[in-house]
């Protein structure tokens, strides 16, 4: 994981990254026990029975204290390079990952998720995202498509709406890759995403921008409510469960005050359903949905645990109509 050196155009270091997001931000993140500053809880980098880790303002900064472990002590950036067992610069590359902050100019850090030996090659560590061009051959909708979007009760009608194609080949530049599986093309204006679900490490290849909402040209020009989720496919089986939605390009990703006031203007309420990784030590999804709706004041909806599912399309798949999601949607 460790990065032997930088280039010249690489902005990743510790002021840039507080100039984008705060220490708060980065300990929130990472130690989801931390609710408060000053106020204890239990340490998730050691056994620990009673609270005696806080975090405190000292010198400036934020410290983690643990006082029933002397030696954590550590700033934010120190407690992911300690919680990742990794180097100083690699701990910066972490966060700007998980926070979608894009300094890194490695090729490490080009979100290039079908992750192609032979494209991997050919391009240059300073390569840009944005500068990739993405081209698809389109071929017909069969069996095996209906088979998998009738899992989540999204029909070809939606399917078209929301400008998704399936696809049979895809070119990265001049490389030319074919689908092994059902894959499909989701597009926005010249822009697109390739969605390869069977894929187990290689699902999603881009070269969309912040800026491109999904779901934005299918809305509603006024509404009673709008969804704010975590993927197209979200965004799709709401839709056809009868919500108007959007997602962004990343959970990690803040909502512009633009998008926002406009979306406010639209809709009378707004409510954030984001996925829900009650498996994990940290919960991306619902740290960054109580972010986003501390700060306008949203509604935040989570999935119950209980369902043992994440998202509303994974909930619809799982129980194989839309009674529950509703039923969710309803009491929040």
């Amino acid at each position: 994981m460790a990065i032997d050196r930088r280039d010249s155009n690489d902005h990743l270091h510790t002021d840039v990254i507080l100039s984008r997001i705060t220490e708060y931000d980065i300990f929130r993140y990472y130690c989801p026990s931390f609710k408060a500053l000053g106020k204890k809880f239990r340490s998730e980098l050691r056994e620990d029975n009673s609270p005696t880790v806080s975090i405190v303002p000292y010198n400036g900064k934020l410290l983690y204290k643990d006082f029933g472990c002397p030696d954590h002590s550590f700033d934010c950036f120190s407690y992911v390079k300690y919680k990742y067992n990794c180097d100083f610069y690699s701990a910066l590359n972490i966060i700007d990952t998980d926070f979608n902050l894009n300094l890194s100019s490695k090729k490490s850090k080009i979100k290039f998720t079908m992750g192609i030996m032979a494209y991997r090659q050919q391009v240059s560590p300073s390569y840009n995202r944005n500068e990739v061009i993405l081209k698809k051959k389109r071929r017909q909708w069969n069996r095996d498509d209906a088979k998998f979007w009738s899992q989540y009760l999204v029909s070809k009608k939606i399917l078209t709406m929301f400008d998704v194609e399936p696809i049979s080949h895809f070119w990265v530049n001049n490389y030319r890759f074919t689908c092994k599986s059902v894959s499909y093309a989701f597009r926005f204006k010249n822009r697109y995403k390739i969605y390869s679900p069977y894929e187990e490490t290689n699902k999603w290849l881009s070269n969309t921008r912040k800026q491109d909402v999904q779901g934005y040209n299918q809305l509603p020009y006024k509404g009673e409510r709008l969804i704010i989720t975590s993927s197209l496919k979200d965004v799709m089986c709401l839709r056809a469960a009868g919500y108007s939605a959007i997602a962004l390009q990343s959970e990690m990703q803040m909502p512009s005050g633009k998008l926002v006031s406009e979306m406010q203007r639209r809709f009378r309420t707004i409510d954030i359903l984001y996925d829900n990784d009650f498996d994990k030590a940290v919960n991306p999804g619902q740290v960054m949905a109580n972010k986003i709706c501390d700060l306008y004041g949203f509604n935040n909806i989570c999935i119950p645990e209980y369902y043992g599912v994440k998202d509303p399309s994974d909930l619809v798949k799982t129980v194989g109509r839309f009674n529950e999601l509703k039923t969710i949607l309803k009491n929040d």
